[in-house]
């Protein structure tokens, strides 16, 4: 845990945020700047920086980040009508907060390409 992380400090709770979902191994909550009328964050308790930065010991942690969103997007009403995840890799992707975490994106259509 990375006390200087915005997202560390949700998994500890001395940050506030609006769970939808949690287990031992991931946190998720609605994110404070939806870009979607449902966004939510699916983040691993483990602070990693991002996808990039995850090794060998920590692909159990990354399908569990998958499988949460999955049932994040289920309990939020997405499932029938679809649902995108995104993971976004360093600055130019768009990470802003240097802690991997999973964004559910829902009930809009979507466009495609993405940004």
């Amino acid at each position: 845990m990375s006390t200087g992380c915005l997202f560390c400090n949700i998994v500890a709770k001395t940050t506030p945020a609006q769970i939808v979902f949690e287990d031992d191994h991931v946190l998720a909550f609605r994110d404070l700047r939806p870009v979607a009328p449902t966004h939510a964050l699916v983040i691993p308790r483990k602070h990693i920086t991002g996808v990039h930065d995850a090794t060998a010991e920590d692909v159990e942690m990354l399908g569990r980040v998958m499988l949460a969103a999955r049932d994040v997007a289920e309990k939020l009403g997405l499932a029938g009508s679809g649902y995108r995840l995104v993971v976004n890799q360093g600055a130019n992707a768009g990470q802003s907060v240097l802690h991997l975490h999973c964004h559910v994106l829902g009930g809009r259509p979507m466009g495609w390409p993405p940004g």
